[in-house]
């Protein structure tokens, strides 16, 4: 298979098109002449727009027919509440009905799309501790590594009907207008920014011109399919990432955030913060893609537009 770009004018199906990631893969993939389509949860108001009920997996599959490719980015936030009983299901069932809601019906059409996109997590690997893991590695262990098994594995009709899928397995996105650093850069702006534990941990991050860019690069690439990392080449701890963020703020980093202390204000949700991830883009880097800000301090000065 030769990998090509889509023609301009091709039709592009999104979920989660609201959110941080998909909000910016729609104006990118719009500013190149592209028709982006994305799946509502009300009646829709515009050509452009297809009803669906993931939590009943329901779909208006006719509105998928003659597009080219579907990205499905939906699910609740991990970050921002407590995990509770009735919100871990919430996260679990947002992304695994979802996925198979869009995978049943991308199966169902007479021509289903090019490929299939499906959004997916390094929370897949668990805590590696300080050992890199890339595509290669089994699942790990606890709630986040178990939901993204289950969200991976609800692609499965869109493969066996032969469709290319994706599973873009995305690290921690540095953007101003989401996800954790829209948390952090406030705390770090102020002066109360700091280590979280002992500051050991790694964070695997990508910037959000990276998370765009790669995306669009899975959509194009024939050659790719199954799970690929979407992390820049460099992981770092979270000690210095915190050194990157006083540099580029111009503000001092000397508080730090107990593990305790998280333990007590977070809940679950703090053996996410505490953990480990060095995730390395094997796959992605193999592929030929290139990434344009590929350390910390570039993907900070990139979300802070400076």
């Amino acid at each position: 298979m030769s990998d090509s770009p889509l023609p301009p004018g091709s039709r592009i199906v999104i979920a989660g098109a609201s959110g941080l990631i998909g909000s910016a893969l729609a104006r990118s993939l719009s500013a190149e002449g592209h028709e982006v389509v994305r799946l509502v949860r009300r009646e829709p108001r515009s050509p452009h727009e297809i009803r669906w009920d993931p939590q009943r997996q329901r779909i208006d599959a006719v509105g998928l027919i003659g597009c080219a490719a579907v990205v499905n980015l939906a699910g609740a936030p991990v970050a921002g509440r407590p995990w509770t009983r009735t919100y871990k299901r919430m996260i679990r069932d947002s992304r695994v009905l979802g996925t198979a809601t869009l995978a049943e019906a991308v199966a169902s059409l007479d021509e289903p799309p090019r490929v299939f996109v499906n959004g997916s997590a390094i929370g897949f690997y668990g805590d590696t501790d300080g050992r890199a893991v890339d595509e290669s590695a089994p699942p790990g262990a606890g709630f986040l590594p178990s939901v993204c098994v289950e969200w991976e594995e609800a692609t499965a009709p869109a493969q066996e009907a032969g469709v290319r899928t994706v599973l873009a397995r995305t690290g921690l996105v540095v953007a101003r207008e989401g996800g954790a650093w829209a948390r952090l850069i406030p705390l770090f702006r102020a002066g109360a920014g700091g280590r979280m534990g002992n500051g050991r941990q790694y964070w695997s991050y990508i910037s959000l011109h990276d998370e765009v860019a790669a995306i669009r690069h899975l959509i194009d690439t024939e050659s790719l399919s199954g799970p690929v990392n979407l992390t820049a080449p460099d992981p770092l701890t979270n000690g210095e990432i915190t050194a990157a963020m006083g540099r580029v703020l111009h503000r001092p980093t000397l508080l730090t955030a107990p593990a305790p202390l998280l333990r007590l204000a977070l809940g679950d949700m703090a053996d996410d913060v505490l953990g480990s991830q060095r995730v390395l883009p094997t796959r992605l880097l193999e592929s030929g893609f290139v990434f344009a800000f590929p350390s910390i301090e570039g993907s900070l000065r990139a979300a802070l537009g400076r």
